[in-house]
């Protein structure tokens, strides 16, 4: 019951802060995209994300009678859905706080369902008191609490991973054809909510190969192992195409995908260019071609990397240490301890036994950050957000234990250690609320947040109503601005005139300029000027460096800077 209420009042806050906040700057693309997806069977329109949360934040879109424009038959690039998106938006301005309400409240529910789950597991595992901790942990954390509110793909895939990881450990207890369609059917599920998770197929390959090797050992048949790889194999790509609803768009040839860049690595002439022809077509009758072009666009991505910005630095290609900094910069200290030392206590435990309930808890958080670690893409840390569950249950089960096996006297000391420690946390989200997208904790004290990080962890474009409020209230109809969501402000009244103009033309004046936090990081700047305007990097990093040194007249949610430039 306890975790019930935790649940609800989780639920009760994110709702409440999205109908303060405005919808990200990527929400502007990926609900109108679902909103073709389940309308007009299209999912070319940013096809580079899967399916699940577009389509989740859609529905209720769809059920409200939304309108959307036609998309005319033939190819169309990213400018012409670009160009979509927008008048979906205009044609919808009419109610647009109230579709972008229920256009996140499946996120809502989907984030509380990943709670449940929390607490289902750990109480399965370690008890209903480690389960209780777990599920406070998971309520109170600032980066679950911004991302569990946003149409984005994030949480969608630390639900997956978490059911996964629980469904692989009960089929390598009992092996049968049914657990190992169940894992199929996650592993599947987990590569239509995120194109990072396709990473969970080698995972299986291993597993499989491992369990066929040494099956003997294990008392089994190698036939009925070979036969259960078979399902888990035809369960994953009946999930993938149920999560895009079974819809097929004709193959794209492989040469369109080499001129879009789409195939991260350089093919020769010949039998190996033939061949991986010919694989690539195969790919697109097993899996829906849109999928295909989707995980080829993020190889493509990665290998050309993201700009971003860490501590004052910048890289095109981010660095092997850039989400533990992240993750410890934006993760409340008494979260951040608890993580470590549930890690400790894990490994230490370990040694003692080997126990599958822990290494369910300890392998997949530790394959994740592995896997991030060689990410190019730092752009935010809710990419970390699939290792958050584990770090909340292993935390749980840690003080469980220490409370269970203590001494009367360290026993006490423990609960105390406990009291303290949800008390700050609790303390932490209300300190908060309702910005928990711009929340960095004590170790971000000696620099404004947006020399620390860029991208989400500053600013998300959420804040873009807020601001144009503040200036209609004052008359304003036009502001000089830089920010991520702009898009929205002229549905709301505003309109944005430009303040990166090219050398030596003009700024337009007004009143008001408004920078975000992620512009005045200098990261978020686009690249293409360095070239395009004869700017080398310095000058692109640095361009707002003028506003870094002016105070700002107000802030909004920690993420975008207003300015007052004339009277």
């Amino acid at each position: 019951m306890l975790c019930v209420a935790l649940l609800a009042l989780m639920g009760a806050q994110m709702l409440s802060v999205i109908r303060q906040k405005s919808i990200t700057v990527d929400e502007w693309v990926l609900i109108p995209a679902g909103f073709y997806h389940l309308t007009a069977g299209d999912y070319r329109p940013v096809n580079e994300h899967p399916p699940v949360a577009k389509i989740l934040g859609a529905a209720p879109l769809v059920a409200l009678g939304a309108e959307a424009p036609a998309i005319e038959e033939g190819a169309h690039d990213y400018g012409y859905f670009l160009g979509k998106f927008d008048e979906f938006w205009r044609v919808n301005a009419w109610r647009l706080d109230y579709l972008c309400f229920w256009a996140r409240v499946p996120a809502v529910v989907l984030t509380l369902c990943l709670g449940a789950l929390v607490f289902v597991f750990t109480r399965r595992h370690w008890g209903a008191r480690a389960a209780l901790f777990a599920v406070a942990l998971f309520t109170l954390e600032p980066t679950v609490l911004a991302h569990g509110r946003v149409v984005q793909t994030d949480v969608p895939s630390a639900l997956a991973l978490l059911v996964f990881a629980f469904a692989l450990r009960g089929y390598l207890k009992t092996p049968d054809v049914g657990r190992a369609a169940g894992v199929g059917a996650a592993a599947g599920f987990a590569a239509v909510t995120k194109f990072s998770m396709v990473a969970l197929g080698p995972v299986l390959c291993v597993v499989c190969a491992a369990l066929f090797v040494f099956a003997p050992r294990k008392g089994l048949s190698r036939a009925r192992v070979a036969a259960q790889a078979i399902a888990v194999a035809v369960a994953a790509v009946l999930a993938v195409n149920a999560g895009y609803l079974f819809h097929h768009a004709p193959p794209e040839p492989f040469e369109d995908a080499l001129a879009r860049s789409v195939v991260a690595f350089d093919v020769g002439q010949g039998a190996l260019r033939a061949a991986l022809g010919t694989g690539y077509h195969l790919l697109q009758i097993v899996f829906p071609p849109d999928f295909v072009k989707g995980v080829g666009w993020q190889l493509g991505h990665a290998k050309l990397g993201h700009p971003a910005g860490l501590l004052g630095d910048y890289s095109q290609h981010g660095w092997w240490y850039y989400f533990p900094v992240a993750f410890a910069l934006k993760t409340p200290l008494p979260v951040l301890l608890l993580t470590l030392a549930g890690f400790v206590w894990g490994g230490l435990r370990l040694r003692r036994a080997r126990e599958g309930r822990l290494l369910v808890l300890l392998l997949p958080p530790a394959f994740f950050t592995a896997l991030l670690m060689f990410s190019t893409i730092n752009i935010g840390v809710r990419y970390y957000l699939p290792a958050y569950p584990f770090f909340f249950m292993l935390a749980g089960a840690m003080l469980d234990d220490l409370l269970r096996r203590a001494e009367p006297r360290r026993r006490a000391l423990a609960a105390a250690l406990a009291v303290l420690s949800f008390g700050w946390v609790a303390f932490e989200a209300a300190r908060a609320y309702p910005d928990h997208m711009t929340y960095l904790n004590q170790l971000a004290s000696g620099a404004p947040h947006w020399w620390y990080l860029s991208d989400s962890n500053v600013e998300w474009g959420d804040d873009v109503r807020d601001l144009a409020l503040y200036l209609r209230g004052r008359g304003e109809t036009r502001v000089g601005g830089a920010i991520l969501g702009w898009q929205l402000l002229g549905l709301y009244g505003i309109e944005q005139t430009a303040v990166f103009v090219p050398p030596g033309e003009a700024v337009e004046e007004t009143r008001y300029v408004a920078i975000g936090a992620s512009l005045l990081n200098g990261s978020t700047v686009p690249q293409e000027f360095e070239e395009g305007w004869g700017l080398n990097e310095y000058e692109r990093v640095n361009y707002f460096d003028e506003y870094r040194r002016r105070t700002p007249e107000k802030i909004f949610g920690g993420s975008i800077y207003l300015y007052r430039v004339k009277e």
